[in-house]
Order: C-alpha cells, then structure tokens, then sequence
C-alpha cells in the first residue's frame, strides 16, 4: 500500500496535509483526551473554555502553564521533519494543523494554519491584540499586558468559533489539492473533521496515516495504519528515490 501511496505521491500537484494530536503524541505530548488528558481531577473540558477563564483565570493559567512546561520539552519528530521535507518538495504545498504546540513552526515550516491556534500566543481580554509569551514558567498567573488587561492563550476554546481568516486559508487549500495526507487524527472534532470529505467530494485522493482505523478510514482512498513518525519518513523518502 505505501508504493501505491507514493507512486499518487509522485503524480501529485497540489499536497494538503491536516494533522493532529495523534504526531504530537509522538513527541510525547499528551493527547487532550483519555486518562492522560487529565490534570488535578479537571478534564481538559472544564478548562478551555471562555466560561472557565471569566470564572478563574488563576486555574486556567496554571493548566496551561504546566502544558507549556511539557511542550517545552519536547522536540519536533521524524513526522514533522518530514512533513517539513513535503514543504520542501511541492511547488503548492499547505498544512492545517490542529495542534496548538508549535512544533510543526519549529521545523521551519510556512504555509500552514493552526487552526485551533497557538499556546505560546496570548491574547489580550482588554485591546485583542496578539504576540508570543515563551516564559515558561509564567512570572505571573495570570500574566498581564502592559495596558493592565488580563492575557489569555491565544487557542480556540470549547464553545468558541475559529477565526475566519483561518477557515479561509483551510478552505482555499481544500479547494485547490489534489491529495490530502491526513496524519495522527481520528477525525472527530469539527470542523476539521468534515475537511477529508470536502476534499473527497472535489475529487481529490485521500491517505490517511494513523495508528489505528478512525471515521476517515471509511473515505481513504488509502490507509497507512502506523506511527506517522516511520510511515511519513517512507513516503517522503519514496519520493525521493
């Protein structure tokens, strides 16, 4: 199946690729469901959401402060780099991501959108305006902007809708691909989840690379089941032989 993957690979003009927390976890960040999604008895649930942070930012913030200390230790892997490696190869490339750790950034990648966005971006309650925050840990819980509004990460919430301009950058890569590389998903939050079939209904070919069957098996044209960390090394790999 993976020479079959290649070989469209080969033939291929427009990559899209959409990933999840499936290639972060790889990178032995905690997935944000299950038994490992857990912190103090909260469910990652209880936390993102706007109602959470109006009620007890303090909390909140030390959720996300102790997030950020285990993404600080991790690395960018194998997937990344190679997804990275795809960038590189195609003249019309694009990633949407729903990851909020930073690491595909870190391999140096451009054309993407973090769709759910970034948790080394803050927000300001107060003016909206974004920048970086990368201390780790935090000097303040919560932290403050210089105009005295309280920062909050700059990441969709439960309950929240996805910015615009993100959606449109998701939509006009989905309009213009012709295979989609979906990787470490099991495509069951929304929006993202109804990406693979809007591809599908625009005749576009789909392989999915996961560790095990997910809704989007049903709709791949090809299923790689495994670590996206050795599958998407060999793909990318084939292409170059």
């Amino acid at each position: 199946m993976i020479e079959k993957a290649i070989e469209r690979l080969k033939n291929t003009k427009s990559l899209l690729v959409i990933t999840g927390a499936g290639i972060s976890a790889e990178s032995g960040i905690p997935t944000f469901r299950g038994a490992d999604g857990l912190w103090q008895n909260y469910r990652a649930e209880e936390l993102a959401t706007p109602w959470a942070f109006d009620r007890d930012p303090v909390t909140v913030w030390k959720w996300y402060d102790w997030r950020r200390g285990i993404i600080s230790k991790a690395e960018p892997n194998k997937g990344h780099v190679a997804i990275k490696g795809f960038e590189e190869k195609f003249e019309n490339f694009f990633l949407i991501t729903q990851n909020v750790d930073g690491l595909h950034g870190r391999t140096g990648i451009k054309n993407m959108v973090e769709i759910h966005g970034n948790l080394w971006r803050v927000r300001c309650t107060k003016e909206n305006k974004t920048f970086m925050l990368l201390d780790h840990p935090l000097k303040e819980i919560p932290p403050l902007c210089e105009c005295g509004g309280i920062l909050r990460p700059d990441v969709v919430w439960f309950g929240e809708s996805i910015p615009y301009e993100y959606l449109e950058k998701a939509y006009s890569a989905i309009n213009s691909c012709d295979t989609l590389i979906v990787a470490g998903t099991s495509g069951v939050v929304y929006p993202v989840a109804s990406f693979p079939q809007m591809v599908k209904d625009n005749g576009g070919f789909i392989i999915e690379v996961n560790i095990e069957a997910t809704p989007i098996s049903q709709i791949a044209d090809i299923s790689l089941f495994g670590a996206s960390g050795d599958i998407l090394p060999s793909l990318l790999k084939g292409l170059e032989g």
